[in-house]
């Protein structure tokens, strides 16, 4: 006769009518529970197992809630908050060059950086999101405020031809990237990359220098392509040839490019994409907003590209929330390619967790709820009427969902919302930061 094992100490048991773990593919697990140590998963398995093998500090029961992997935002600029519904309704360039970045020019600083992060991140919780790649300037205030509020990121080190209030020169860039890369690299949440803005905002020698710090360092590079035909016409013009064999004839073209947007694709750029791993960033609704194109999700799917999805932007977008990013995406893929089964709500789902996470090089880490992973988790109520009845999680996940039905949200086992109720931020205190610069930027904004 064998002695029952005594139970496990753990620091938390999750316990969800519903959990779905996103590895293995499609599964749903009923009344099942998460077992957490520290910052990391220990045991995925049915409650009342998990009761019997586990002693656990606290236990968070809910049984009309789905368990999933917080929600990984591949692709944003969360500085931009603050310039929320600025400019809407006009083209890409327009809306760029006469609107965004000259309000930007008279207010990018680190207090801008750090307040448009902090209301960012505040939205992004709410939303069952807790992971992003971020692309924006100042990348220090950018790690340091990500790092303090408990939020994990992967920081983008900017590379642009010309000169911003973070840096007047080409070598000013890549040295005083370089230098946030050294300080963060240890870091448990903040993790950097290479944000060259764009092929038609970046020269060849900058490229060919980030080809060879990204080998040297492990690096994704992270970089808008492909985001409107126009941009390949104009590339044809000064270069002879698109952006993506420009990038390619410079050896960017691999395993370590995050490639965002990616609207203007021929069958041929698709192949070369699978072929050498390349991640494809998917902004359904910022590319809807800003007429630039639509993105080939059913081909590039076919083709066995990692799909990866992000917001962009709150100034092209104009919201984070990603649980209405996945539905978007589902069903503009659904409609772009005339077949109803592109883009299926467990690779949608998919998409948003562990394939932003691969895209971001963070795979390993996050992105699906296995033991040994970190635990980046989100409860989602499915028990309002408005998710009644209930036949499928995932299918309910994706179509059916909105973020206001996120209630409890973890970083790296640390609850950052519980009950509905963000943990360690003061909402009236960042609520009072955004309309100060509400004030600042319609009195500067162009025509105002």
């Amino acid at each position: 006769m064998t002695t029952p094992a005594s139970p496990q100490a753990c620091d938390l048991l999750i316990e969800a009518g519903w959990v779905v773990p996103v590895v293995p593919h499609g599964v749903v697990l009923e009344d099942h529970a998460v077992a957490i140590r520290g910052d990391r998963i220990v045991a995925v398995l049915p409650r009342a197992e998990a009761r019997a093998a586990f002693q656990a500090a606290e236990v968070v029961s809910r049984p009309g809630a789905v368990l999933m992997p917080g929600l990984v935002n591949a692709h944003c600029h969360n500085p931009m908050t603050l310039m929320r519904g600025v400019a809407d309704d006009l083209p890409l360039m327009t809306w760029l060059q006469q609107h965004i970045w000259p309000i930007e020019a008279k207010v990018i600083g680190p207090e801008f950086v750090a307040d448009g992060i902090e209301l960012a991140v505040a939205e992004m919780l709410r939303g069952g999101t807790t992971a992003c790649a971020e692309n924006y300037f100042f990348p220090d205030i950018q790690a340091a405020t990500y790092s303090r509020l408990g939020f994990r990121a992967l920081v983008g080190l900017p590379v642009i031809d010309f000169p911003t209030a973070w840096a007047r020169t080409q070598d000013e860039y890549f040295d005083k990237g370089l230098e946030v890369h050294d300080n963060w690299r240890r870091d448990p949440l903040v993790s950097t990359c290479f944000v060259p803005h764009a092929p038609y905002t970046v020269n060849d020698a900058a490229f060919e220098r980030i080809r060879m710090l990204a080998d040297q360092l492990d690096l994704v590079v992270h970089c808008h392509i492909h985001e409107t035909a126009h941009e390949n016409a104009e590339a044809i013009k000064q270069h002879g040839m698109r952006q993506l064999a420009r990038l390619d004839r410079l050896g960017l073209v691999n395993d370590r490019l995050m490639a965002v947007h990616m609207t203007d694709l021929t069958d041929a750029e698709i192949a070369l994409c699978a072929e050498r791993g390349v991640s494809v960033a998917h902004c359904p609704e910022s590319n809807l907003k800003l007429a630039s194109g639509f993105c080939p999700t059913r081909k590039l799917q076919l083709a066995g590209v990692n799909l990866a999805l992000g917001t962009d932007g709150a100034a092209s977008n104009n919201d984070l929330d990603m649980f209405g990013e996945m539905r978007t995406a589902a069903l503009l893929a659904k409609g772009v390619s005339g077949d109803a089964s592109a883009l299926d709500a467990a690779s949608t789902l998919h998409m948003a967790t562990l394939g932003s996470a691969r895209a971001m090089g963070l795979g390993e880490r996050i992105g699906s709820i296995e033991p040994g992973k970190q635990a980046d988790l989100a409860c989602v109520d499915l028990d309002p009427l408005e998710t009644q009845p209930m036949y499928h999680a995932i299918s309910q996940l994706v179509y059916t969902a909105g973020r206001h039905q996120v209630s409890d949200v973890w970083v790296a086992g640390v609850r950052k919302l519980a009950d509905g109720q963000l943990a360690g931020l003061d909402v009236d205190a960042i609520r009072a930061k955004a309309r100060r610069w509400r004030e600042r930027i319609a009195g500067i904004r162009p025509g105002a």
